[in-house]
């Protein structure tokens, strides 16, 4: 058999495996639509077919994703200012290991603020409104979703899981339990704008046009996470439902809108932080705590690894070679219970013998995603002070919404190897 038609059927093997998994894990089987995965197959195919093949149309995301780069260096001027050269600012002094420099509390959080203010201002100007609209009506003719997920889900690719929320947070009580999952999945299946040259310059030399490949994951992986959400929790309300929110501000003008919505951001910040650090802190328990057990293969136990195996056989299906899978898993077993980006470091570090150059692009689209357990730390905390009300059952959802987001960037995966 040509290796082209073997991959491709190897990797419709796999996508129908995944989508199968997710429904045998799904609340209520007789409730899954079979349109809507048809379509969010359909849909994730067509962008990668096009993202892939057309390079005006990656050309113009990277654009976009530009404008949310210039939005983090300004940012970065204020915590420069502010922070010193913790927060960016010039060292005074001369540093040995300036890649060590970038400090997440004081240069990655800080965009929450300004993402806070200018979405209110936004929401005062009535611009998100109307976005509001135009993506309803997209996401109601395509996936048949309702506006406020469909907002929060395409933003999701150019920012992170917990900014994105932020522009739909007037609308995040009234959502029904199968939308929330679903922005939640959609965090869990991307990764922010502000990450992803940071990314994109660990995979130099280890692929191609690494910032395309980033940016592309991202975007594919967002009607694979909505389709995997819908059949994990499927939705029982009309999506018109998601839409009856007001579409109106809550401020008097413009400068009160700035000036609320930087306030309103700062319990998200220190939220993060906070479930940040204790996350960390639990997987390390858990390592040590493994490092106990007699070792196996000359190497401790660690999450990392036994995750690693588990991971194997679910690579495999996505294209990887069994040869090649023990090494591709372990990646993944390091993305999910640490975080992707030192599962990138891991696969620019992997000797060019152990994974081919195939394999590699795969994983990179299969990484590309939050799903893992300091995520969801980051998702508990934005998400809970957000919409207080529902807190705990947003971090009922939490787990599933890292197994739901994984099944996403698998099936992204996939998909690419089907293509190269």
């Amino acid at each position: 058999m040509a290796e082209p038609l073997y991959n491709v059927i190897h990797g419709l093997f796999g996508l129908a495996t995944l989508v199968t998994l997710a429904w045998l894990l799904s609340e209520d089987r007789r409730a899954v639509r079979p349109r809507l995965i048809l379509a969010g197959l359909t849909l994730q195919i067509v962008l990668a077919l096009a993202l892939l093949g057309l390079p005006p149309v990656k050309t113009l995301f990277v654009a976009l994703n530009d404008a949310v780069l210039a939005l983090q260096q300004a940012t970065e001027s204020g915590t420069g200012f502010v922070f010193g050269y913790l927060g960016g600012g010039d060292p005074p002094f001369e540093t040995r290991y300036p890649e060590n420099g970038f400090i997440f509390a004081f240069r990655a959080l800080p965009l929450l603020l300004v993402i806070g203010a200018l979405s209110a201002l936004l929401f005062h100007w009535r611009v998100l409104p109307l976005l509001v609209r135009g993506f309803a009506w997209v996401l109601r003719k395509t996936l048949g979703l309702g506006g406020p997920l469909g907002l929060g889900a395409a933003t999701n690719v150019f920012v992170g899981m917990t900014e994105a929320p932020l522009l739909i947070r007037p609308y995040l009580n009234a959502m029904s339990r199968s939308a929330l999952f679903a922005l939640m999945t959609c965090g869990m299946a991307t990764i922010a704008g502000t990450v992803m040259v940071l990314y994109a310059s660990v995979l130099t030399g280890v692929i191609g046009d690494a910032i395309g490949h980033i940016l592309t994951a991202s975007i594919i992986s967002v009607p694979a996470a909505l389709t995997i959400a819908d059949i994990l929790i499927p939705s029982r309300e009309e999506t018109e439902a998601d839409d009856a929110v007001a579409l109106q501000g809550h401020y008097r003008n413009s400068v009160e809108a700035v000036t609320r919505g930087t306030v309103d951001a700062i319990p998200l910040f220190l939220n993060i932080l906070a479930m940040l650090v204790v996350f960390v802190a639990l997987v390390t328990i858990a390592n040590q705590l493994l490092g106990l057990l007699p070792e196996i293969g000359d190497a401790p136990l660690t999450l990392q690894r036994l995750l690693g195996w588990l991971m194997a056989p679910v690579v495999w299906l996505i294209g990887i070679p069994w040869s090649e899978a023990q090494v591709a898993g372990s990646l993944m077993g390091i993305k999910t219970i640490l975080n992707e980006l030192l599962a990138y470091l891991e696969l620019a570090a992997v000797p060019e013998t152990a994974l081919s150059d195939r394999s590699r692009l795969i994983m990179t689209y299969a990484l590309c995603g939050f799903a893992n357990l300091g995520s969801l730390g980051i998702m508990l905390g934005g998400l809970g002070a957000m919409a207080p009300e529902r807190r705990a059952e947003i971090a009922a959802l939490g787990m599933r919404s890292i197994l739901a987001g994984t099944l996403a960037t698998l099936m992204t995966g996939a998909i690419v190897g089907m293509l190269v």
